[in-house]
């Protein structure tokens, strides 16, 4: 955000409002950012071996960056994070489609690279 637009904010809302934009919230707080580096690459990861974007979209819980994708997320142990999620064609979840992908993946603890992905495929 640029400095005038940050002025204007100010200007058209009170000072309580550069505070909201300035504070991270609480869960964010908590969260390792190697968690949410881990989130990304698992859910980039999955679009890129199964046809990109236009063809493929994972979970809601892949996109919630907010709580680390804790919903998708089955273990967090010293070998890295393992995310288990369903995916399907784009929209698949908002108009009640059955997925036609699961994938299971573990990212490094550090969240740079992705160590195994152990299953992708059918849903078992």
């Amino acid at each position: 955000m640029s400095l005038r637009t940050i002025s204007l904010v100010i200007a058209l809302s009170g000072t309580a409002c550069l505070a909201d934009l300035a504070t991270p919230t609480h869960a964010q707080d908590q969260l390792p950012s190697s968690q949410i580096r881990a989130l990304n690459l698992a859910r980039g990861t999955a679009v890129k071996e199964n046809g990109g974007l236009s063809v493929y979209q994972p979970a809601p819980c892949m996109f919630d960056t907010s709580n680390g994708g804790n919903d998708c997320l089955i273990r967090n142990t010293i070998n890295g994070y393992t995310y288990s999620f369903l995916g399907g064609a784009p929209g698949w979840s908002e108009y009640g489609n059955e997925p036609t992908t699961e994938t299971v993946i573990q990212i490094a603890p550090d969240g740079r690279s992705v160590n195994q992905i152990i299953y992708n495929g059918p849903p078992r």
